[in-house]
């Protein structure tokens, strides 16, 4: 992807521009934000997990200490010029370089540490490590774990329900997929699930299902976040969708390479898809399904380089515009999608999820649980009742979102 290619046209330029008046774009200055605590804590905390997970040699050892000094103590460096993709980054981070990483935007610091993180293990490199995720293990053991095994078996009760129902059921699963207490069971309205009605701060769940009626011959764009436990409920969302014919074809959009931990990536769909066809009951059924989804064409696994770029949606290149301008629905899942589709912004929480999402090409869903300050598109009386309740509501996972903007 080049600078020239990314690019919006001049009437979604200008709706941008005007809605983004008065709106700041989120740093990590201020100590004790969530902003703050994800540079000071959760990325010195990855680093040493990535230490310890793998048998690295000491030139990764010291290239990872290098980069946590710098970003405690030092200035954000350019990577090095003979780096792949130097040039790049050279255009991105311009403004950036040469100034504490805390100065920065979150959204670029957070996307250019996870290249620098890569960049240290050599990655992209030559050597032994050429390739080696460095967040697998990570995923590997979540995929395997006691919980996966009971979410899986869970699915046999959805197997015989209503069409809508197991619809629903499924939607909410792959909304709340991040959530460490995921079910399948429908649990609308059950505050012991952790993730009843209450829980939603928008639901325009019905403009979703109105958008993809059965039998349409509708083709859905599902742009991927995490890997093993939401990416497990995410590929059971698309068999539902093909097998109830809500939509005739599926392209699922990950990584390209390791990203924010977790991301998933084509390995990780495998995986994932392996993990299905092995389980008994419906979820096995699934699984084969999937895999012969995608021998035929209906399910299709693609990547850009655009999803590991620390820029928002309106400036994504014009062939993946085109892509996302002809599906019937694009669903973009995550806190990470939404933060590149609104833009990374102390929004109020009131502004118009239309107006923001304006550059967007086509209709598209967020699927979201909240992980972040941004915020937009809510009602008065549900921001009211969030504000008076005195919890940490944007940021602690326990709320989560389905906005439509058809």
């Amino acid at each position: 992807m080049t600078a020239e290619t990314s690019r919006t046209s001049g009437e979604e330029g200008d709706h941008a521009a005007a809605a983004s008046t008065g709106a700041p774009v989120i740093l990590s200055n201020e100590p004790g934000s969530f902003a703050w605590s994800v540079l000071a804590k959760r990325h010195p905390a990855l680093i040493q997990q990535v230490r310890d997970a793998f048998p690295y040699g000491p030139r990764q050892h010291e290239a990872l200490d290098a980069l946590l000094d710098e970003i405690i103590n030092g200035v954000v460096e350019p990577p090095a010029p003979s780096e792949r993709d130097h040039r790049q980054w050279s255009v991105w981070g311009r403004e950036h370089f040469g100034r504490p990483w805390f100065d920065a935007p979150f959204l670029w610091a957070e996307s250019y540490f996870y290249r620098r993180l890569l960049g240290a293990i050599e990655y992209f490199g030559t050597g032994p490590w050429q390739g080696v995720d460095p967040f697998a293990p990570f995923k590997q053991a979540e995929l395997r774990g006691a919980a996966v095994e009971e979410e899986l078996r869970a699915l046999d009760a959805l197997a015989d329900a209503p069409a809508d129902e197991r619809s629903t059921a499924l939607l909410h699963a792959s909304l709340w997929g991040n959530r460490a207490d995921l079910g399948f069971r429908v649990t609308e309205g059950d505050p012991a699930s952790g993730h009843a009605a209450g829980g939603l701060v928008a639901d325009d769940s019905a403009v979703l299902w109105q958008l993809l009626p059965a039998g349409a011959r509708s083709t859905v764009a599902v742009v991927a976040d995490n890997a093993g436990r939401e990416l497990i409920p995410d590929l059971i969302l698309i068999d539902q969708l093909l097998e109830h014919r809500h939509a005739e074809r599926v392209v699922l959009h990950v990584k390209p390479y390791p990203y924010f931990v977790s991301d998933a990536m084509t390995s990780d769909v495998v995986d994932c898809l392996r993990r299905l066809t092995q389980a008994p009951g419906e979820a096995g059924a699934i699984g084969r399904r999937l895999w012969q989804a995608m021998a035929t064409g209906h399910l299709e696994i693609r990547t850009h380089s655009f999803f590991c770029a620390p820029l928002p949606y309106e400036e994504m290149p014009d062939d993946l515009r085109q892509e996302f301008a002809a599906a019937t629905l694009t669903i973009l899942k995550g806190d990470l999608n939404y933060r590149r589709l609104v833009g990374d912004r102390m929004w109020n929480a009131r502004a118009s999820f239309a107006d923001l999402t304006a550059p967007f090409p086509g209709a598209v869903a967020a699927l979201r649980t909240l992980k972040s300050d941004v915020i937009a598109g809510l009602e008065e009386e549900t921001l009211e009742a969030l504000e008076r309740s005195g919890a940490a509501w944007r940021t602690s996972g326990t709320h989560a979102l389905i906005q439509v903007r058809p």
